[in-house]
Order: C-alpha cells, then sequence, then structure tokens
C-alpha cells in the first residue's frame, strides 16, 4: 500500500510565528498560526486537517461496509468535531464527533447504525487516532 506524506514549516516563536502547512499530494497548501489553531485566525490548523481526514476516512468505510452487504449508498455526509483542549501542563485532543447521515435504499435505520458503528471501529484513521506507534527521526542543521 501507498505511504502517504505532508510537511510543515513553522517560522519564530510560538505566538507570532507563522507557519504552512502541504499536503504531498498539491491538493492543497495553507497558512497557520497560533491565532489560527487557539482562536479564530485565518488560516487552518492541525486539528481542522484531522477532522477532514476522519471524515473522509469514515464516510468511505461506511460506504464499503455498505456496499460489502450489498446497500449501495447514494448519499453519505459526515462532519467531524476535533476537540483541542487544555489538559495538564499542555493541550490534547480530547475527544471526536462523528455526526454522520446517509441515504440507503432498502435499509432501516437500526441497519444503517450498525454498519455506522462499524465503520467506527475499522476505518484506519479511527484506528490510528485510538494509538499508534509513532517514531521520529531528528536532524539538527
Amino acid at each position: 500500500m501507498a505511504a502517504r506524506t505532508s510537511e510543515a514549516e513553522w517560522k519564530g516563536n510560538l505566538l507570532e510565528g507563522k507557519g504552512t502547512m502541504k499536503l504531498g499530494s498539491g491538493a492543497y497548501q495553507g497558512q497557520y498560526s497560533f491565532s489560527s489553531r487557539f482562536e479564530s485566525g485565518v488560516g487552518t490548523n492541525p486539528e481542522e486537517l484531522i477532522a477532514a481526514a476522519h471524515a473522509g476516512c469514515f464516510s468511505m468505510a461506511l460506504s464499503a461496509g455498505l456496499g460489502k452487504a450489498g446497500h449501495t449508498p447514494t448519499r453519505i455526509h459526515t462532519k467531524a468535531t476535533v476537540h483541542l483542549d487544555k489538559v495538564g501542563e499542555g493541550f490534547g485532543i480530547t475527544r471526536i464527533e462523528l455526526d454522520t447521515e446517509g441515504s440507503v435504499p432498502g435499509i432501516d435505520a437500526a441497519t444503517f447504525q450498525k454498519f455506522a458503528d462499524d465503520a467506527k471501529k475499522g476505518c484506519p484513521v479511527s484506528k490510528v487516532l485510538a494509538g499508534a506507534e509513532i517514531t521520529l527521526t531528528a536532524k539538527f542543521v
């Protein structure tokens, strides 16, 4: 399977510095800052990108599960809300809310809920956010 990359660069101190994030595919490049992360400033932030990744992965996993069972969805729409909160001396992602709705001919709400629960457990982004090994190579220049 493919390995995906993205890049980030930060210049300056935490409060006044600025950064850019770029997806490896080139589909997105944008600015981020203290203000865009902890206030309501212009630009994106890591949590917003995590939310997009989670919503996209979950929607695909739900569609795949339904399709495998012979139920082709006409539409799956998911909103992910990532909560960054103060935790001890630092910050942490304390909660992610997935809010999904779907149109799937031939099934009822209880069946849709079962497939949604399975997708939440099975989507790779849900799994990694539950805890994954993270390796680091650090080079001082």
